[in-house]
């Protein structure tokens, strides 16, 4: 039988979502209580690797078990074997062809950043701390020339693996609520580093070191050395995976929402 799982997670105590050697991270704990359910050794696979720090509400995963529990019991017995900061959301059985990386058709960040001189405590770890003044409109002008299909290789990192550097970003849009910047990106798929370069790119002409144009310059560019800063990984978030509608899976997480803003999020 093969389960997917709905995860969510602060990624601040872990070393990213991939399992290491010799530090935490977040697959090394899901396995761990997913295989107390299952009472077998269980390798779980997932449809992005955060990185360092990243946090995600809509994370998915898969697993392969002999094991028959009724759904509510991979979710309740996953969470009692979890640390309060990783917990699953949803279960459900998916047909064997399924797989939590290769299926999915969309993915879903959000990038938040707290504007503001005064640093923030309870934020900490959850938002990126911006100090000075960050014009907004600026932002969203030039995140408009990275929408469509390009090739991104001036925003991913040096390590990137992917294959090609060619995304279909359906979504940049940037908006200030309060003291709390939302920058919420929707792709096809995203490289190593892809929305923290794009971050890093769009704070520095939001503090008016370049031009709205510089945006679409490192794109034409081609040239990682090009593009700026990589922004800090604590305001990042994995907010949603979406696959084919014959697997019946939930549509994704919640966007976080933080500062003034009421409720949850959930959009």
């Amino acid at each position: 039988m093969r389960i997917a799982l709905g995860i969510e997670y602060d990624g601040s105590a872990y070393h990213g979502w991939q399992r290491q050697d010799n530090a935490p991270s977040v697959q090394a704990v899901v396995e761990a209580a997913v295989g107390r359910v299952a009472d077998h050794p269980v390798g779980v696979v997932c449809a992005g690797r955060t990185d360092t720090g990243v946090h995600a509400t809509g994370q998915v995963v898969h697993f392969d078990t002999p094991a028959r529990r009724p759904l509510h019991a991979w979710i309740l017995g996953c969470n009692s074997h979890l640390p309060d900061d990783v917990c699953v959301r949803w279960a459900r059985v998916v047909p064997d062809d399924f797989h939590a990386r290769f299926k999915a058709v969309e993915r879903a960040y959000r990038y938040v950043i707290h504007n503001t001189p005064a640093r923030p405590a309870l934020g900490r770890g959850r938002v990126t701390w911006w100090i000075k003044p960050l014009d907004v409109e600026r932002m969203a002008a030039a995140a408009r020339a990275l929408v469509g299909r390009h090739d991104f290789s001036a925003f991913r990192a040096a390590e990137c693996q992917a294959k090609s550097p060619v995304r279909t970003v359906h979504e940049l849009s940037v908006r200030r609520v309060g003291e709390i910047i939302y920058l919420d990106a929707r792709a096809d798929g995203f490289l190593h580093h892809m929305v923290r370069n794009i971050a890093g790119v769009l704070i520095e002409i939001g503090a008016g070191r370049r031009p709205v144009e510089w945006a679409a310059q490192v794109l034409a560019g081609r040239c990682r050395a090009a593009g700026g800063i990589t922004a800090p990984p604590d305001g990042l978030y994995l907010t949603a995976v979406r696959y084919p509608a014959r697997y019946g899976l939930p549509a994704g997480g919640y966007r976080p929402v933080f500062g003034s803003v009421g409720g949850d999020g959930r959009e």
